[in-house]
């Protein structure tokens, strides 16, 4: 106990020499102690400062590196399509100096090229006239297809530079790229001799690879003389709307096609009781004073899912439907792209499907079968089916297969990806699996033969005051999934009459081979 009070003691001896010193320190060096405290608030400024400079500059850094980001994605990504701009007067000064490129088929068919007169005067011309005028487009009047896509492409001269210089300096033109497509020639001219004199639209492609091998669209202009005869083409006095492109910019009702969305909706309702899906069909299916009715009023008994997608029963198909969750078919839709904008080298209308959970029965009826207000493009089911065709997953679709100088030195090669995941690989299979039954023993036998296989879907939508629509869409040999055909033909009758004959004349052709 002594010694703890002793060293307190002493500890609170030397606390009063401290105070003492400090004190007297205050006393006798005031100026010193005074320089101290102005040291320390000189630091905390310093301090202080320096924050606010490093905020600064941090701040430039983030701005520094978004404005390089952006002109990273302009130059990349957006920079193509403002160079292509049909108002962009740089085309303009190219075209003095470069010889506008080629456009050429698949292979090597000259699709379009330019030529000169004796007065420098410059034509575009176009070998097959009226057959690509909706794909390769037309350079006068607006530019359109391939001729407004690749402009830059076109007149770009990827030549050896000092061919260039020696151009330059004697003011010849230097000859422009071309552009290779995947355009099939002879498919393109028996998809057009098939469709003869209908209104309506073809489209062919590779499901593995997303090729874009014909589409045509008809009525067709010749881009050789549309500049004589523009006047008359835009006043369409008999109603053809020639210089629209069907196959990807007219949406139509799409029949029984559709229940290709119908099935797959209910499969993913329903995953474990769709295979036991039945209904007894007397030919109708009444929903209040609302009558929907199979084709040609045709009783097709008892059915199963796969024999209702062969046979096309309409009143199975409105069943499906009323059970489902239209919020959750909706979601369906939207995933197989309806009322989605897409994102591909060309225009494609938008899909619609717009029916709701409160419209009545009656539309959602005629909605499960394809009529209602679902519209639908040529393009966009060919997608559809080359997704089921490839697994679930769409390739990008796309025409241009690589670009070439003019001594057929390939520039750049376009490369083949996936667009979007549509389904799973056993959705896929499913429904392939029923679209086989449809050429085997349902409405499109007509396909069958030896030498390959189909798996297809027919459709026949109705309109207000014409004939109907006839579609059909399906694909050739699932274990290579070779090609896709999409056929519409518009104000012609049932789908077995018209719409695949037409595929059946396509794969015939392809299968030439």
């Amino acid at each position: 106990m002594k010694e703890m009070k002793d060293r307190k003691e002493k500890k609170d001896r030397r606390l009063k020499k401290t105070k003492k010193k400090d004190v007297l320190r205050a006393v006798q060096e005031p100026d010193l102690i005074s320089e101290d405290a102005t040291s320390t608030r000189r630091k905390r400024t310093r301090k202080k400062v320096n924050r606010e400079i490093l905020t600064i500059a941090y701040f430039f850094i983030i701005l520094f590196v978004g404005v390089l980001a952006y002109l990273t994605k302009f130059i990349i990504i957006d920079s193509p399509k403002v160079i292509n701009n049909t108002y962009n007067k740089r085309q303009e000064l190219l075209e003095d100096s470069v010889q506008r490129g080629m456009i050429l088929g698949s292979k090597g068919e000259v699709l379009a090229k330019t030529v000169y007169d004796d007065n420098d005067n410059m034509t575009r011309v176009y070998p097959y006239d009226s057959l690509f005028s909706h794909t390769v487009g037309r350079y006068l009047k607006t530019k359109t297809g391939l001729e407004s896509s690749t402009t830059f492409t076109l007149l770009t001269s990827s030549i050896n530079p000092i061919e260039k210089v020696f151009n330059d300096i004697s003011g010849e033109r230097s000859k422009g790229d071309n552009v290779v497509t995947t355009l099939d020639v002879d498919l393109q001219k028996v998809a057009s001799d098939a469709l003869g004199s209908n209104k309506g639209a073809v489209v062919v492609m590779e499901p593995s690879t997303g090729k874009i091998l014909a589409m045509v669209s008809k009525p067709t202009y010749n881009p050789n003389t549309v500049e004589k005869k523009w006047e008359s083409l835009i006043a369409d006095s008999n109603n053809e709307s020639s210089l629209v492109n069907r196959a990807t910019q007219s949406t139509y009702p799409p029949g029984s096609v559709y229940k290709i969305l119908t099935a797959l909706g209910y499969m993913r309702q329903f995953p474990n009781d769709y295979e036991k899906f039945t209904y007894t069909c007397n030919g109708k299916y009444r929903i209040g004073d609302d009558v929907v009715k199979c084709a040609g009023g045709t009783h097709h008994g008892e059915v199963d899912m796969e024999k209702a997608f062969a046979k096309s029963c309409n009143g199975a198909f409105a069943t499906m439907l009323s059970k489902m969750d239209i919020n959750e078919f909706r979601k369906t839709n939207e995933q197989l792209m309806f009322n989605t904008e897409f994102d591909l080298d060309f225009s494609v209308r938008t899909p619609s499907f717009t029916l709701k959970a409160s419209d009545s029965k009656s539309l959602e009826a005629r909605t499960a079968i394809g009529q209602g207000d679902t519209t639908t493009s040529p393009m966009h089911m060919a997608m559809i089916t080359a997704a089921i065709a490839n697994g679930g997953t769409l390739m990008k679709p796309y025409m241009v297969d690589h670009v070439e100088n003019y001594q057929g030195h390939v520039v750049n090669t376009t490369a083949q990806k996936a667009y979007a995941t549509l389904m799973s690989g056993s959705e896929a299979e499913s429904l392939t699996s029923m679209m086989e039954q449809v050429v085997k023993k349902g409405t499109a036998t007509s396909l069958k033969t030896s030498k390959y296989t189909v798996a297809g879907k027919t459709g026949t939508a109705e309109t207000a005051g014409a004939e109907p629509y006839s579609w059909f869409v399906g694909f050739s040999n699932k274990e290579k999934n070779d090609i896709v055909v999409s056929v519409c033909v518009e104000d012609a009758g049932s789908s077995s009459s018209y719409a695949v004959p037409i595929a059946k004349k396509i794969f015939a052709q392809y299968y030439k081979k």
